[in-house]
């Protein structure tokens, strides 16, 4: 512990990260939906949702993390968190950073070295983009981890702008 964890941004296919853990931004139900939750679930394959529906009978409780294997993916296991539904109503940025922390820690836990991130709630739950940003590159560069390289990936050119500008304005 003790070591800063190496962040980079990716722009790119998180389900494609050649990475120990991809981080799923799952919803409570923790059996599939939109966005980089359904892109995860489609490129694991279906053991995903069965390890989900084992692991996970009664769901995640928002801000809270834990793991199922990858898959078909090339990770080795997918860790899935539950973001806030900003759009919701659900505007506590402590659930959001939370996210990021319990990931880490459920990584610690399973020994992984590489992670690869998406941004949380930045998606359909409507987080202001710029604040999804800055929790997760906060929280990240704060964290008191074993993991070794922690990726951001976006998805789309922009974002990937904002995401690496503030990465630059943290070191």
């Amino acid at each position: 512990m003790g070591h800063m964890v190496e962040l980079k941004v990716v722009r790119g296919d998180i389900t494609r990260q050649d990475v120990d853990a991809v981080v799923n931004a799952a919803n409570n139900r923790m059996r599939g939906g939109g966005g980089v939750d359904g892109a995860i679930h489609r490129a694991g394959g279906p053991e995903v949702l069965a390890d989900c529906i084992r692991r996970f009978p009664d769901g995640l409780a928002t801000g809270d993390a834990g793991w199922t294997t990858a898959g078909s993916m090339p990770a080795r296991w997918v860790i899935h968190t539950v973001g806030p539904n900003y759009s919701a109503g659900e505007r506590d940025r402590s659930l959001l950073t939370s996210c990021y922390r319990r990931s880490l820690e459920v990584a610690d836990e399973l020994g992984a070295r590489t992670v690869a991130f998406p941004l949380i709630s930045a998606g359909i739950y409507g987080w202001p983009k710029e604040d999804a940003i800055a929790a997760a590159v906060e929280t990240i560069a704060a964290a008191d981890t074993t993991v070794q390289e922690a990726r951001l990936v976006a998805f789309d050119q922009a974002t990937f702008e904002l995401i690496r500008s503030a990465v630059g304005q943290a070191q």
